[in-house]
């Protein structure tokens, strides 16, 4: 039996870093643990039924692990739902978004900008759930690491198409470059201006390869060291 491992390296680090943020601003504790194994299940679920639509031939086996990740997904869900039953305010928001999502996959339109700001935001209530479990509350922090998480992983999708799909386009790299220095405002206007020191490297690894030639992996690694200084100074400064 082979397992369903989603291989999108963009959305691992989605799943993974507004997580951690949110856990290292409440406090780790053990619900943590068990929401990120929901977190991570459910993703592999909805991954898996995305998949059951777009590979009709083997349909019934994504369904069926679509169906099995969900149903474990939920089984850890079960005690983070009873230390912080708050959590199921985010249940409507994720289903809705995620729903906007399949609706462009039937569309064939998943590779749409608007399509990657949709999961991002899906991606980035894992920094809110994980705070909120913590904390039992709704601050001025929560939605910082929620609206970070958001825009550096916007900056993301930007860089990856300048050096991928769009990278012939010059008009492309243009509005990149526009946006990853906005990026740089966004902290300031936001009231928290040491942390445009979080989105320097993006600037700077966009202005290095942006609209050159590179391998999807090499991309990946890049973004990945990219998330893990993102992590670091955003903690560091921020909580």
């Amino acid at each position: 039996m082979k397992w369903v491992v989603p291989h999108e390296h963009g959305a691992w680090a989605m799943l993974i870093v507004p997580f951690v943020l949110g856990m290292w601003a409440a406090g780790p504790e053990l619900g943590h643990l068990f929401l990120f194994l929901a977190w991570l299940f459910f993703y592999c679920g909805t991954y898996s039924l995305i998949q059951s639509y777009k590979r009709k031939r083997d349909r019934a086996r994504w369904v069926r692990w679509g169906v099995a990740y969900g149903l474990i997904g939920l089984i850890f869900l079960v005690y983070p739902l009873i230390v912080e039953p708050k959590l199921w305010i985010l249940a409507p928001m994720i289903c809705g978004l995620f729903s906007i999502n399949f609706w462009y996959v039937t569309k064939g339109d998943e590779r749409a900008i608007m399509n990657d700001l949709v999961a991002i935001l899906v991606f980035s209530l894992g920094g809110v759930a994980a705070y909120l479990l913590g904390t039992g509350e709704w601050s001025f922090l929560m939605f910082s690491i929620y609206l970070f998480s958001v825009v550096y992983f916007m900056g993301s999708v930007f860089f990856v198409k300048s050096v991928i799909r769009e990278r012939k386009n010059p008009r492309w790299l243009t509005y990149a470059i526009i946006y990853h220095v906005f990026l740089l405002l966004i902290p300031v206007f936001w009231g928290t201006p040491w942390l445009f020191l979080a989105f320097i490297a993006s600037l700077i690894r966009l202005l290095i390869w942006g609209g050159k030639e590179i391998k999807p992996v090499q991309a990946g690694i890049i973004e990945m060291v990219n998330s893990l200084q993102f992590v670091l100074i955003v903690g560091l400064l921020l909580f």
